[in-house]
């Protein structure tokens, strides 16, 4: 092992790896060093197994349209939970196989172990000390779950666990209903699982918009059992779990908690390199540069809490093994925040979300699914979304939906959002019939009629097109 290297990364998760994938096109002297795991999160126990779980879910659960459109016998159909799980993890393995093939030719450049900064140059691991000129942390983050619920293991799981089962439980409670949450809790109920979902606060899926909240709420009430802006205590009671509000108290079989992650910083040291770290021991940087202060020391990936999304991981960690090659960072733009959930409808957020705007410098355009003719035709006509514009500009700065194909909305805002468009130039874009992206286009086109800006024709004129050719 090379004790004097450019580069040290800890962590061999999604920022990590994004990090070695810019850092080996300049330098072959690195260390890629990880304690754990490998495989990221998003392979082994996030992003991939979770959709592989809802997938099964949606295909058992569309039995239930199969009726109206003249297909019968739909509720004959059952669902084998052992083989919906086994072909979970078939997948969640393939697309492990995947991540492991950029690590398999590092040889003694890649480590296992736990450093611990001595220095913000210089490292200890498994018993030896390495000097790096530059450091990108990049550990990821793990579960939360309450240290009084930790004697009950056995019935408590966390979404790292629950790909592990052989089969699913008849009664589960989802404590926590945010992203994670809110997607667990309807594909288990759709696997015929009875669902119970409580989370201390009345929103769901990480929404601010009270309008699509409501929306998400109803949607998620027509498939199970909900308590919001409730704590909950739990205790078990043989093979039963008792999960109380204070009112009101349901039995399960286990419970899966979805009350966010924490960072993996303990054990690292992080004291040591001279900076302030905040109340979950992470250091102030720049997401600009990922730098920590202005040390040769920089933190990308969920461990950093900033954006904690599969994406966003991959641009930190670019950004981190871009800047950790050059002598003074570079500061780059970031994407426009997405966000998406993966129920049924989706739900998303982009740009600016409601709880960032200023009510009197926006104007909102609304759109309701409930009569819109594609979603009417495949029996997905419920949800709403919700379009924001700078008042004085026109111009598009966010949304929050929860919608029949909202993934699919939600990147064409972004994309709009990032170009900054304005609402007209917007309408401009083709909208093919029938297709759910003309409720989006209605909402946007409710923006146009209020703003006092906004004037002309949908379609640009052929002077203005010339105009553009010409510069």
């Amino acid at each position: 092992m090379n004790q004097d290297v450019d580069v040290a990364i800890i962590g061999a998760g999604s920022a990590g790896l994004s990090a070695l994938r810019e850092i080996r096109q300049h330098t072959e002297n690195f260390l890629l060093i990880n304690d754990g795991a490998y495989g990221t999160t998003c392979a082994r126990v996030g992003c991939m197994p979770s959709k592989a779980l809802i997938e099964a879910a949606n295909a058992f659960h569309h039995r239930h349209r199969l009726r109206e459109m003249g297909i019968y016998d739909g509720d004959r159909l059952t669902v084998d939970h052992a083989a919906v799980l086994r072909r979970v993890r078939a997948l969640r393995d393939t697309f492990v196989s995947y991540v492991m093939e950029r690590t398999q030719d590092l040889g003694e450049r890649n480590i296992t172990g736990r450093p611990r900064f001595i220095t913000p140059q210089a490292l200890e691991v498994n018993g030896t000390r390495l000097k790096a000129r530059r450091v990108i942390i990049a550990t990821g983050s793990r579960p939360i779950v309450p240290q009084a619920w930790g004697a009950f293991r056995e019935c408590v799981i966390t979404s790292d666990d629950l790909f592990e089962l052989e089969t699913l439980p008849p009664r589960m409670a989802v404590v926590g209903l945010g992203s994670v949450g809110a997607e667990m809790a309807q594909a288990l109920s759709r696997l015929h699982i009875e669902v119970t979902g409580f989370d201390g606060i009345e929103q769901v899926a990480g929404l601010t918009d009270p309008v699509v909240n409501r929306a998400a709420v109803a949607m998620l009430k027509e498939e199970l059992l909900l308590y919001l802006g409730t704590n909950v205590e739990i205790d078990v009671d043989g093979a039963c779990v008792r999960v109380s509000t204070g009112t009101d108290t349901v039995i399960v079989d286990k419970v899966l908690v979805a009350l966010g992650r924490r960072p993996n910083v303990e054990g690292l040291g992080l004291e040591q390199i001279g900076v302030e770290l905040d109340g979950d021991g992470v250091p102030r940087f720049d997401p600009r540069t990922m730098q920590i202060g202005d040390l040769p020391v920089y933190i990308a990936g969920d461990v950093n809490g900033h954006r904690p999304l599969l994406h966003e991981a991959v641009d930190d960690g670019y950004i981190a093994g871009y800047n950790a090659l050059r002598g003074s960072p570079e500061c780059f733009q970031r994407r426009t925040p997405l966000s998406i959930v993966f129920t049924d409808p989706n739900i998303a957020a982009v740009g600016q979300v409601f709880g960032e705007l200023n009510e009197g410098e926006t104007v909102v355009g609304e759109f309701d699914f409930s009569d819109q003719g594609r979603a009417l035709m495949a029996s997905e006509n419920r949800g709403r979304v919700r379009v924001y514009a700078d008042r004085n500009e026109g111009r598009l700065i966010g949304a929050e939906l929860c919608a029949p194909r909202g993934e699919h909305l939600a990147h064409l805002l972004a994309c709009a959002i990032q170009k900054r468009m304005t609402a007209q130039e917007f309408l401009r874009l083709p909208f093919y019939h029938p297709t759910v992206e003309e409720g989006l286009e209605s909402a946007v086109r409710r923006i146009v009629k209020r703003l006092t800006c906004a004037s002309g024709p949908d379609l640009a004129s052929c002077e203005s097109i010339w105009n553009e050719t010409q510069d």
